[in-house]
């Protein structure tokens, strides 16, 4: 289970859910069928892509100058780059991840001047990398692993090797289970994947503490 600190001033009484998954295990449907609910998300990723256009474009010039196109970090070049230098992966990570995070606390904020429950926070390595977003709870998505590297292969530019690479990289997903508050199934219908993501959002806003797996 997920160790979290004490709550901070910053977001009161608003229950924070992590959500994350291994790579084409759903991770991105589910937090669709959140947002449909109603329920504020926070993306790591699309944070980053928006950085990548933005703030971030002098911090990464000076790691990988050549990522830079138009004044902009070209997502495909700088992978291209670290997927042959996944040492150099850690090295971006720590670049970016104080951005990422003054995005995520003003996001708090605006939460909690909204008087928000329930905030989905979406980090796709939670597991992997040091946790500092002081969540109450985290679920992830799994399916089965054929299943898996179907969804993957069948994504545009996804190559065995980038897979490959992506996979390596993540917690095996029986592992992330086991870390787990909630269990998403994304191997059955849309239908009964939304009916899991309902149960989890009420148990959350109802229940206020650590609650069963879902599956």
């Amino acid at each position: 289970m997920l160790q979290t600190t004490p709550q901070n001033s910053t977001r009161s009484s608003i229950f924070l859910l992590g959500l994350t998954g291994s790579i084409a295990t759903g991770k991105s449907t589910v937090l669709n069928m959140f947002k449909e609910l109603g329920y504020l998300t926070f993306s790591a990723d699309d944070v980053v892509h928006a950085l990548y256009k933005s703030e971030a474009v002098e911090t990464v010039k000076k790691i990988f100058p050549a990522s830079i196109i138009k004044n902009q970090v070209d997502r495909d070049h700088l992978a291209s780059i670290v997927i042959n230098h996944p040492e150099k992966i850690t090295t971006l990570e720590a670049a970016i991840h104080p951005l990422v995070h003054k995005k995520y606390e003003e996001f708090l904020q605006e939460a909690k001047n909204n008087n928000e429950r329930l905030l989905i926070i979406d980090i796709p390595l939670l597991f992997e990398t040091k946790n500092t977003y002081d969540l109450d709870a985290v679920a992830v998505t799994f399916c089965d692993e054929k299943e898996q590297y179907k969804r993957a292969m069948a994504r545009l530019g996804m190559s065995e090797e980038k897979f490959a690479t992506i996979v390596a990289r993540q917690l095996p997903q029986i592992e992330k289970r086991r870390l787990a508050d909630f269990e998403i199934d994304t191997n059955v219908s849309l239908a009964r994947t939304r009916e899991q993501v309902v149960e989890i959002a009420h148990k959350c806003i109802t229940n206020r503490g650590r609650a069963d797996t879902v599956a």
